[in-house]
């Protein structure tokens, strides 16, 4: 970009040269509060009923395949969430608009539903006479939201180099500069790009050879600890976070703090187009097989995504881009300029069951309740959802199996109309 060109034109390369900032499955830089809604050809949540899985009074099991416990932690952090940002901020629920205030409430609303003694069928009741629910549009086709899932891997570690912890995880370098072009011109608010200063002129970072195998960043002390194995150090990119443990029992948690801003090139997609694993195959599971049943290979297919991301330590993880803890099987991502943050929602799909050894038995229908609670570089559009597994060897699983079509509704305490009081307030 030279400085000889004028301010619009410098405009017009920028964003004829961005790159979607850490566009990748988990990488996921924090989403700024003010992100103008995306134009839609269609409502992206339309009003509609409860799901038969509310309606059904005569089923005595509540509509939801976890524990309580984990609902009302995942419920509270959205209300420490709302805590943080002004009462009178606005959520829009297709062409409805809630405040932070209303949030709140109606989080509590659910809050005291499902603590109450009554019993399932009760529960049941007051949640759709209390609640709106609204449904999101997914896809054009058939209106289904494809599922996908990440989960946090607990990895062995060392905060040292040693000959067996060898690759390290890098904390963001000094060099690093982002570029916010909302602060340059409103219409590409929520864009930015990264890159580094070179003679005065902005160029891309380094991408994932230049500092995986040439080591172009080794010996600044920027590592935060190392680990044993490449293809873990990848799929940690790849997440976003990740417990370390160390030799003295001792852990650390690290969580996404930046990106090196190159675009994500997907290497499943890479082994698929290459005749390397059929498309029946394809899996999470079966992407580590390969790269490890093929070491002279790795490097070269590791280095076609030439994203690359950097860590922080963090206390209380893994943190969501609400910049709140995510609870295992109940916080999920989604396009945060399209809906609420932190809102309370309904998910039905399919999920798989394991045998000890982690193959596929069976996959059921299921039910839950879940909080809008985080992003990812391409969880795009209305028929997009990933869903947080957890921690550890089956969330792993699950991750890596999950990819199915399913609903999801948002749920906010109705509104009252004309100074009467909602059903809930009536019945008291």
């Amino acid at each position: 970009m030279s400085k000889h060109l004028s301010w619009k034109l410098c405009v017009f390369l920028l964003a004829f040269l961005l790159i979607p900032g850490c566009a990748v499955w988990r990488e996921r830089p924090p989403v700024p509060e003010k992100v103008p809604p995306r134009v839609a050809e269609r409502p992206v949540l339309t009003p509609a009923s409860p799901p038969d899985f509310i309606l059904e009074d005569d089923i005595t099991s509540f509509p939801d395949d976890l524990d309580q416990a984990s609902l009302e932690t995942a419920v509270g952090r959205s209300l420490q969430y709302y805590d943080s940002v002004p009462d009178s901020r606005v959520y829009s629920f297709g062409t409805d608009r809630y405040t932070a205030a209303e949030m709140k409430e109606s989080l509590l609303a659910f809050l005291e539903i499902i603590r109450g003694p009554e019993p399932v069928q009760i529960k049941r009741k007051r949640i759709r006479e209390n609640f709106s629910f609204y449904r999101s549009a997914g896809r054009k086709d058939n209106g289904g939201v494809l599922f996908t899932g990440y989960f946090e891997p607990l990895l062995d570690g060392s905060l040292e180099r040693t000959d067996v912890y060898r690759y390290p995880i890098y904390r963001v370098p000094d060099d690093v500069v982002v570029v916010n072009l909302g602060k340059f011109k409103s219409k590409f608010q929520g864009e930015r790009i990264v890159g580094r200063l070179e003679n005065r002129e902005l160029i891309p970072y380094f991408k994932r050879q230049d500092i995986d195998s040439d080591g172009l960043l080794a010996g600044r002390g920027l590592e935060i600890a190392w680990l044993a194995d490449p293809v873990d150090l990848f799929f940690l990119h790849i997440q976003g976070s990740g417990m370390i443990r160390l030799q003295d029992g001792r852990t650390i948690q690290v969580s996404y703090a930046e990106c090196n801003g190159r675009p994500y090139r997907s290497i499943g997609r890479l082994l698929l187009d290459q005749g390397r694993i059929s498309e029946k195959e394809i899996s999470h599971r079966s992407i580590k097989q390969y790269l490890y049943g093929h070491p002279e290979e790795l490097a070269e297919i590791l280095n076609h995504n030439e994203s690359y991301v950097f860590f922080r330590i963090v206390d209380g993880g893994p943190i969501g881009s609400l910049g709140i803890p995510v609870t295992g099987g109940r916080s999920i991502a989604t396009d945060q300029a399209l809906f609420p943050r932190g809102a309370l929602c309904m998910i039905q799909l399919r999920k798989p069951v394991f045998d000890e050894c982690g193959e596929i038995k069976r996959w059921v229908r299921f039910s839950r309740f879940v909080l809008n609670q985080d992003a990812g570089g391409v969880i795009k559009g209305p028929a997009r959802v990933d869903l947080f597994c957890g921690r550890g060897r089956e969330a792993e699983w699950i991750a890596g199996s999950l990819k199915e079509t399913g609903d999801l509704y948002f749920l906010v305490k109705k509104k009252k109309q004309d100074g009467k009081p909602q059903a809930e307030d009536r019945a008291h």
